[in-house]
């Protein structure tokens, strides 16, 4: 029987998760630029949604706590988030040599407030891992998370930093195993590349691949060392529907969590793997995207939910909006309740899209084939991988202010008859909030080692594309992908430029 999910059945997946939820009300002012696709403007959509369908009073809301310098750094080179923090709209033209070296200026512009957006999202992403590493949560949701395509020294495909990689990284302070899962429409290199050589995260991405970007994420691109066979790419055509998408989905990650057998599982939810995607060729229904989250949740392992692409901002919406609803257990209505973006749905002003009719290009052959081979590599793997710990360093020591009442011990309660924010009624318009970090807030106990159980984080040691070593790496050390098959970035981008 298929359980998970908000059909709630009886067994272990009937039980409610408790669900932490992370939103910073100044997201959505972040402006990549007009004409871009990308358009942080879908989180306040998502948010207001929630908002309005009542999901927020089933949830713990919290304020993300920037992340600092040295927090992006566990990942990110110094020079790179030194530039990132310097850079700005008016100070650009005299930093040319800069911008290119970082990759920066075309697919990832320089924009107003750009490190702070950085810091919000990254940081939204880290508080979730340290809430599930805390045993606070069952599942964390950050939808301006899940920037996948971030290197260690460059932008890339709107992506600034990689939030999936530090928040990884966290986790496996308290984790052995950890497993990644993209279903993005792209590939998510950036994830695959930072842990291509260790056998500690399992990566597996379903994506479109075949001159489509980045260009990366071969069927026999399968890890490297001690990562040989942790590494699973999903390649598919497109307009590939809900039926076969789970053909492939449900079979590959049953095995997945039977073999690797991961103490906790990131799942970046982009949404521009949906029918109808500006940028997107695929053909799912937001049904049939939420299956993957329903599947994933019936695990009962802890669970961090990503955002990621979706640039038809009001499928976006709706599709995050729904799969917040499966991760609580809740059914919601396909009737979307009036707000402040109601407009934006029209016509029909439904939570669900029907997909189109365009073809499929993914045979049924072409599906057991992908299957049966990536069924075979798993095969390979006899064993989840022991790791022999040492003393582990202290959490990431976060204080997210706490957008809920002070007895938040009673939001845990979907049963409970409270009604949440009756004395702060929604505005007509979510408004600019000034943010004030308190950044002694984030401050980590004196002496913390920076390196997860038993992983080593030198980030110096963390190679980049450009700078790619065959040579025998640590166990457990994110590294850069050692053989790439084909080109980090295709021929075409990723939206026509103007």
């Amino acid at each position: 029987m298929d359980t998970g999910g908000n059909s709630l059945p009886s067994g272990a997946d009937g039980v409610k998760r408790k669900v932490s939820y992370f939103y910073d009300p100044e997201v959505g002012n972040y402006y990549y630029g007009q004409g871009h696709p990308m358009k942080p403007h879908r989180i306040r959509m998502t948010h207001a949604l929630l908002a309005h369908y009542g999901l927020l009073q089933n949830m713990q809301v919290f304020k993300p706590c920037p992340a600092r310098d040295r927090d992006l750094c566990r990942f990110h080179a110094d020079d790179y988030v030194n530039f990132l923090r310097s850079i700005t709209p008016e100070t650009q033209q005299d930093q040319l040599r800069q911008l290119k070296r970082f990759n920066v200026g075309e697919d990832c512009p320089v924009f107003d407030g750009l490190y702070s957006f950085c810091q919000t999202y990254a940081g939204g992403s880290v508080g979730g891992a340290v809430k599930l590493n805390h045993g606070l949560c069952d599942i964390a949701i950050n939808w301006a998370g899940g920037l996948h395509h971030a290197k260690k020294c460059e932008a890339s495909g709107f992506c600034y930093v990689n939030d999936i990689v530090l928040a990884i990284l966290e986790l496996l302070k308290m984790h052995q195993r950890v497993l990644y899962v993209d279903i993005d429409i792209h590939h998510g290199d950036g994830v695959e590349e930072a842990f291509y050589t260790s056998d500690r995260v399992m990566t597996v991405s379903f994506h479109k691949f075949g001159d489509y970007f980045p260009g990366t994420g071969d069927i026999r691109d399968i890890g490297y060392s001690k990562g040989k066979y942790y590494s699973l790419n999903v390649p598919l055509d497109d307009g590939i529907d809900d039926e076969s998408y789970h053909y492939l989905f449900k079979p590959i990650m049953g095995k997945v969590m039977e073999v690797f057998k991961p103490g906790a599982v990131v799942l970046q939810c982009g949404a521009d793997s949906l029918s109808g995607d500006r940028l997107g060729c695929f053909n799912l229904s937001i049904k049939g995207h939420a299956e993957c989250v329903k599947f994933m949740r019936s695990f009962n392992v802890p669970l961090l939910l990503l955002g990621g692409g979706g640039y038809t901002i009001r499928n976006v919406a709706r599709c995050w909006c729904y799969e917040t609803g499966v991760a609580l257990g809740t059914e919601v209505d396909d009737q979307l309740p009036q707000h402040e973006y109601y407009e934006y749905f029209g016509p029909d002003y439904n939570l669900h899209v029907a997909p189109s009719n365009m073809e499929n290009k993914n045979s049924r052959q072409l599906l057991e084939d992908i299957r049966n081979n990536l069924l075979e590599n798993l095969s390979k793997l006899q064993h989840a991988p022991s790791v022999q710990f040492q003393e582990r360093p202290p959490d990431t020591d976060l204080h997210e202010a706490d957008e809920d009442q002070d007895d938040a011990d009673e939001r845990w309660d979907p049963d409970s008859d409270m009604e949440v924010d009756e004395k702060r009624p929604l505005p007509t318009r979510v408004k600019r909030e000034a943010v004030e970090s308190e950044r002694k807030d984030w401050e980590a106990p004196k002496g913390i080692a920076e390196q997860a159980r038993g992983f080593d984080i030198a980030t110096h040691d963390i190679a980049s594309t450009k700078s790619v070593d065959a040579g025998p790496m640590a166990i457990d050390e994110p590294a850069a992908k050692v053989e790439l098959e084909t080109s980090n970035k295709a021929s075409d981008p990723m939206y026509p430029k103007p």
